[in-house]
């Protein structure tokens, strides 16, 4: 009497090269991370302990500590900041600004260009600052 051999079938699925081709993405996205440049024009944001990471692809308005103002990478003076921001908007309800002044900057020029934009009438802007390292 001949027996038949069972054959065991193993349901399951490697996973070692899915784990190594994850990691050498999450290596990838790691290294790369750090090679986003931030605009050319150096800038030393404020600190803040409750600064949040911000989205790259609203407008922002650069202020130097030189009082050089910068709209969407362009250097702008103060009179012309209005025509350039109403240029690059279609409904201007809805748009949305950053403001990054260097810590150095006058008050006085950051005001200013607050109130240009508020008689835009744009009320959704942010000025924006760096997360403070220090614990408080």
């Amino acid at each position: 009497m001949e027996f038949e051999r069972r054959r065991h079938k193993h349901d399951f699925i490697n996973i070692a090269p899915l784990v190594d081709v994850v990691f050498l993405l999450l290596l990838f996205f790691m290294l790369t991370s750090h090679l986003i440049q931030e605009p050319a024009i150096k800038i030393k944001l404020p600190e803040s302990k409750t600064a949040e990471v911000q989205d790259d692809q609203i407008k922002t308005i650069l202020i130097t500590k030189n009082a050089e103002i910068y709209f969407m990478d362009k250097r702008i003076d103060i009179d012309n900041l209005q025509r350039a921001i109403l240029e690059s908007t279609s409904d201007i309800e809805k748009e949305f600004l950053r403001i990054k002044a260097d810590r150095e900057t006058d008050v006085g020029i950051l005001v200013n260009v607050i109130d240009k934009i508020k008689i835009l009438g744009i009320t959704n802007f942010s000025i924006i600052t760096e997360r403070s390292l220090e614990d408080s």
